[in-house]
């Protein structure tokens, strides 16, 4: 989770590589008409957001019934984002991509073909609630190479054998 530009996408994608998981972005799941908005450089409200969020939970549900793993993507800006993403679960982890607003804001301004405009990064930080301790988080700064907020990542999960190591089917 972390704001746009943080590196989501990038960094899910890496490190369920690493783990042999799948990856799916959270992007796929907003409706056309949350896409539409985002693309003309206008924010989210919170009602247009839970639709999204409940779709992501209920692929989480999925995954998670059929003893698979998988890393999503998603901004969960908000503290009652990821209460509905993880409802309870202890199964489920929080990983917060943690950045600076000028760093980020130099990254997606060399951006290219993104429907989330670099203009929107000012509401992002407004509507961001970092997760706190009682989430049980793992908290990585963005300010470094992908391989090491990878590394930095995986050692903070701490997985057991069973969790990770053989390769799970990737889907697309």
């Amino acid at each position: 989770m972390g704001v746009s530009g943080s590196g989501k996408s990038t960094i899910a994608d890496e490190l369920a590589k690493r783990l042999g998981w799948a990856y799916e972005d959270g992007d796929r799941f907003h409706p056309a008409s949350n896409v539409a908005k985002m693309s003309a450089g206008r924010p989210l409200t919170d009602e247009d957001r839970w639709p999204w969020l409940q779709a992501i939970a209920d692929e989480i549900d999925r995954v998670c019934k059929a003893g698979e793993h998988a890393v999503i993507a998603c901004s969960a800006l908000k503290r009652s984002y990821r209460d509905l993403l993880v409802h309870g679960r202890n199964d489920v982890r929080i990983i917060y991509l943690k950045g600076r607003q000028e760093l980020i804001a130099n990254r997606l301004a060399l951006r290219k073909n993104h429907f989330m405009p670099p203009g929107l990064l000012d509401s992002q930080f407004r509507t961001l609630e970092p997760p706190d301790v009682s989430e049980n988080p793992v908290t990585v700064s963005i300010d470094a190479s992908v391989e090491a907020i990878v590394d930095a990542i995986v050692k903070q999960l701490r997985l057991g054998p069973a969790d990770s190591g053989a390769p799970r089917r990737n889907r697309p």
